[in-house]
């Protein structure tokens, strides 16, 4: 199957009389808009190809699944008085657009050179990213919105499955709930993960529905990390970072890059205790 043929199949299935459904074959994207509103998404044929070599036809029906819920949920008039819960952040890679497709101004904070910090409301089976015109709608500000954000996201579940790889243990959380990655915040996550590893916490975000911590003990265990964070970033529906992250002596995050050598380029080297063992004493 070509892009052009993709694109067929997909106008066929997506087109009704209450939407409009684009082929742009310079980009090689399809645009799917409400007929009436102007609302949409927009498709990358080239990715969705690749995907679709790879997975077959699942992906497709996980694409038409997708707009449809998008599209619902953009029809939708979400209002934050009684779901002030409802409200979370959401990880995404540093070159996320900060505008939405009719300029209005996302809310956002950086997170790291890597990913950056985005805000919305749980909508059931979708989310809306909250904008600057949004809020000021709503009579509600941007730091009581990130507070709140903050604060519901430690009410979500954190019990991870581990597995153990060359004597490295790793730790998955995911939950699907659309907000894997944005656990990277919790606080008391990451200071839970810190005190039950042996060797160097790193932390990765490859995609949006799951969040990896590897407790690294040897050069083996980098490596691992670096194929295992790539292959997840690449089947991704959400792509976030393919470069895993390690805390550095200030307790903030540095993304790695794993050399021929095993180790990383940043952060902590082999040579050096780990934090576990200077807490130790070791």
């Amino acid at each position: 199957m070509n892009q052009q043929e993709l694109s067929k199949i997909l106008k066929e299935k997506l087109t009704t009389d209450k939407r409009s459904v684009r082929y742009d074959r310079r980009l090689d994207k399809l645009r799917i808009e409400n007929a009436v509103s102007g609302k949409g998404i927009t498709l990358s044929l080239v990715d969705l190809l690749n995907r679709y070599h790879d997975e077959g036809e699942r992906v497709i029906e996980d694409c038409l699944y997708y707009v449809d819920h998008a599209l619902s949920a953009m029809e939708r008039s979400p209002h934050l008085n009684g779901k002030e819960d409802k409200i979370f952040p959401v990880i995404r890679s540093a070159s996320f657009p900060s505008e939405t497709e009719n300029g209005k101004k996302l809310v956002f904070r950086r997170h790291t050179a890597e990913t950056r910090i985005f805000y919305a409301i749980d909508l059931g089976d979708s989310f809306r990213l909250l904008d600057q015109t949004f809020l000021k709608n709503e009579g509600v500000s941007e730091s009581s919105v990130i507070e709140m954000a903050h604060f519901n996201l430690r009410s979500l579940p954190v019990k991870p499955r581990k597995d153990v790889v060359r004597h490295n243990a790793f730790y998955f959380i995911n939950y699907n709930d659309g907000y894997d990655a944005s656990r990277i915040l919790n606080q008391q996550l990451i200071v839970h993960m810190k005190e039950r590893a042996r060797g160097d916490l790193t932390v990765a975000v490859p995609h949006q529905d799951v969040l990896i911590f590897g407790d690294i003990v040897n050069p083996e265990g980098y490596d691992i990390l670096a194929q295992m964070t790539m292959k997840f970033f690449t089947e991704g529906s959400v792509p976030i970072t393919a470069l895993p992250f390690i805390f550095n002596e200030k307790g903030e995050l540095e993304p790695i890059f794993i050399l021929a050598k095993k180790r990383p380029a940043s952060g902590r080297p082999f040579d050096k205790k780990s934090e576990h063992e200077r807490r130790k004493g070791k």
